[in-house]
């Protein structure tokens, strides 16, 4: 970068904070448009695409190597016309080109890199490129020179292979060819309900490995089928819950949730924080406080509201898009912390502190692309703290907070996204209801109103984004759809007779504007662009969940919702069609059509369709206990005022799937579990029944005879453990047994600590 400011390019006329961190770039960029593309047919020249976001960590490093690079500018300036892209304004563009990229190279994500030919078409593509030569890889200006080389001398070569790549896009969005239609029953949710328990990560929650992300909708799922019985999906949904707020994925200072975590354990965040993953997040933590009212979900939850309310909601109303990964040029900078600092902030308290929140002298944070230890710390927690350490600690992280505000912020991304917008909306109405907080339905009811108000056409019509006074680009699909949502959301919870009659009819003018806009002649369902949107290469269908959910199957949610609110059958059908068209790619895809099945949910529980009889599809996954207290193997045991009992979900299980068991600890009148480690529990299975997790509720606080306290237990202990059985088990019998150490307290006096052990006999199936 020159020590002088450069002069400005196209992109400092544009609204977008991303496009505007370009508009002093040597790169001759060119917003999405017209004029680009008739400049690259002019003079004969392929585009440079770039799309990315203001909070996106690598798009930053890609412009610090390569676009502020004078000598890449001018490769780029000679032989392309560049084109930077803001996602969040044009996911439209994005979706396009992301599935293009995809096809090529079999990965995506940001920032995204597509080079087209002035028609609009891909030919080749990927995303972060080094801007040299490095291991083998080529560097970005190496990439540039061999593409220009290749549009001279093989253009022929280039189309062809981009007329396969545009006809593969196409085909991936035309739904009945690929996806055929199956049964749908009560049966259909068993098959995503299986799959997530096979690729279910017992150790730390969530699915699969690093990267790990918040799985909104799986634990949207999990948490639903939790609530009807199934106690495999309430131990899944709570411990990725657990692990995510206990973890540095959480701000455990000012509340809310980083984008991701960098490895398996929540531990190493992305840093920066999106409105629409907390939004999300906030109800969720909310449906798990009602769940288990557990104090851990009930302050997680609050952090996200306030964190919300006090740092992304704008004067004029509505909610900021995101926060930067990024301050003073280096990611995480703003929240991690050398533990001198933390033990200087901290005083008397600092050994407490550094022990529940490893801060460690070396440091705990790594540099996602060195893997070079900082001497930095990421805070997060092993375990929920006891009620007088959350007490303690409370005044700690208040001063740490205030310490770090005083630190260079990250950015902030402060245009509103009418879909964005509408998902903070949903998740402050449904926490305002379930935590009691009235400044949560006020929040809610304002941000409504402000879409309502200052984010329309003079047509009426919804708009996409809003930035300083201005309003643009016509909302696409997944912005009504979340907002018809968002509506009804607000009617289920607003006190106001009135009011909630508002809501209702607005929600009812928003399904009717998404039907009116984005349907297709003779199709079922919607597509993610409609009436008066840009013709693009490819009009996709976004039927796959992401980090927000399927516009369509959002918009099949909203369709069943409303229908179910007003006994509107016709509506119903037609949003059984929305989800039959799909109903192929939620059989084999079930993990990733999450809306999908919630939509189906939502019509087969409505009361106003009949299901298809039960088919092959009825005999898809596991049968599951429906009762709180499961069927299958128990046992029993006491040892004077304690009593044991040990049971598993089942009393037979097969290979690769997981078991649930729960141990219940019952005390005596007067007695309580008390002492440094009150109670402990391990369990095991041998070899092919490996115990994955194991999770005692927080310690309360007991009252002696003498007037003293201390933590422990009263009357009824319930610990819940998880069993991973290995997929290559031996079948036939095998015990699972648990042992249990714990020092009993009554009448004045202390037992002895003492052990107790059960076993529990289980079948493993044979395959």
């Amino acid at each position: 970068m020159s020590e002088s400011p450069r002069p400005a390019n196209r992109l400092a006329m544009e609204s977008s904070p991303y496009l505007r961190q370009h508009a002093h770039n040597p790169v001759d960029w060119y917003p999405w448009g017209a004029e680009a593309f008739e400049k690259a047919r002019r003079e004969d020249k392929p585009l440079f695409l770039s799309i990315g976001y203001s909070a996106c960590h690598w798009c930053h490093v890609m412009e610090r190597e390569s676009f502020e690079n004078e000598e890449i500018a001018a490769v780029l300036n000679e032989h392309w016309v560049a084109v930077k892209v803001d996602r969040e304004e044009r996911p439209d563009v994005d979706d396009v080109y992301m599935s293009a990229v995809q096809t090529m190279v079999g990965r995506g994500g940001w920032p995204l890199s597509a080079f087209l030919f002035p028609d609009g078409r891909p030919f080749f593509g990927g995303t972060y490129f080094p801007a040299e030569d490095r291991h083998g890889r080529s560097g970005f200006r190496t990439i540039l020179l061999k593409l220009a080389e290749a549009w001279r001398e093989r253009r022929d070569e280039l189309a062809k292979g981009a007329d396969e790549v545009v006809a593969e896009v196409e085909r991936a969005n035309g739904i009945t060819e690929r996806t055929g239609r199956e049964p749908l029953s009560a049966a259909t949710g068993s098959v995503l309900t299986a799959t997530l328990k096979r690729t279910f990560d017992a150790r730390h929650g969530g699915f699969g490995g690093a990267p790990k992300f918040p799985p909104h909708l799986a634990l949207e799922w999990l948490l639903l089928k939790g609530a009807e019985g199934d106690s495999i999906a309430r131990s899944m949904a709570l411990k990725t819950l657990d692990e995510m707020a206990l973890g540095g994925i959480h701000d455990h200072l000012a509340g809310g949730f980083h984008r991701y975590s960098t490895d398996e354990r929540w531990l190493l965040p992305h840093f920066e924080k999106m409105l629409t993953d907390n939004a999300q997040l906030l109800s969720l933590y909310a449906r798990a406080f009602v769940l288990t009212g557990r104090d851990l979900y009930w302050r997680t939850a609050r952090g996200i509201g306030d964190w919300l309310l006090g740092e992304m909601r704008g004067e004029e109303g509505g909610f900021f898009a995101a926060t930067d990964a990024d301050s003073e040029g280096e990611e995480g900078r703003y929240f991690v912390w050398a533990e001198a600092e933390v033990r200087e902030v901290a005083g008397e308290d600092a050994a407490l502190f550094a022990s529940a929140y490893r801060v460690r002298a070396e440091g705990n944070f790594h540099d996602e692309s060195t893997g070079r230890a900082t001497g930095l710390n990421v805070l997060h927690l092993v375990a929920e703290l006891a009620p007088e350490e959350e007490v303690r600690l409370a005044a700690v992280r208040a001063r740490l907070l205030e310490r770090r505000r005083r630190r260079v912020p990250p950015a902030t991304d402060d245009k509103r996204i009418a879909g964005w917008n509408a998902l903070a909306v949903s998740g402050l109405a449904v926490a305002s209801s379930i935590l009691g907080e009235p400044r949560y339905l006020d929040a809610a009811r304002d941000c409504a109103r402000f879409l309502l108000s200052r984010m329309r056409d003079p047509e009426g019509r919804l708009l996409r984004t809003w930035k300083d006074g201005e309003a643009k680009i016509l909302a696409f699909l997944e912005d009504e759809a979340y907002f018809a949502l968002a509506l009804l959301d607000l009617a289920d919870v607003e006190p106001d007779e009135g009011e909630a009659r508002r809501w209702a009819t607005e929600a009812r003018r928003a399904v009717t504007s998404l039907r009116r806009r984005f349907s297709r002649p003779g199709v079922a369902g919607f597509t993610f662009t409609g009436e008066g949107h840009e013709p693009l290469l490819v009009r996709t269908r976004d039927l796959f969940d992401k980090a927000i959910p399927s516009a369509p199957g959002a918009a099949a949610r909203a369709l069943a919702r409303l229908a179910r609110r007003d006994g509107d059958a016709a509506l119903a059908a037609e949003a059984r069609e929305a989800v039959e068209e799909v109903s192929g790619l939620m059989e084999r895809a079930p993990h990733g059509t999450e809306s999908w099945h919630l939509a189906w949910e939502e019509l087969r529980t409505g009361g106003l369709l009949r299901e298809t009889p039960p088919g092959p599809a009825a005999a898809v996954g596991t049968p599951e206990a429906s009762r709180d207290e499961p069927e299958g193997a128990e046992e029993e045991a006491a040892s004077g005022p304690v009593r044991v009992s040990a049971n598993l979900s089942t009393d037979r299980v097969a290979p690769g799937e997981m078991l649930e068991g729960r141990i219940v600890v019952e005390l005596s009148e007067g007695w309580s579990l008390t002492g440094p480690k009150p109670l402990s529990v391990d369990a095991w299975g041998g070899p092919d029944l490996r115990c994955t997790a194991v999770q005692l509720p927080p310690r309360g606080t007991v009252r002696h005879e003498d007037g003293t306290t201390e933590p422990g237990y009263e009357r009824r202990v319930e610990v819940s453990l998880v069993f991973d059985v290995r997929p290559g088990a031996a079948g036939g019998e095998h015990p699972v047994a648990v042992s249990l150490r714990y020092r009993a307290c009554g009448g004045g006096t202390c037992l002895p600590e003492r052990a107790l052990a059960l076993t529990v006999p289980v079948l493993v199936l044979s395959r």
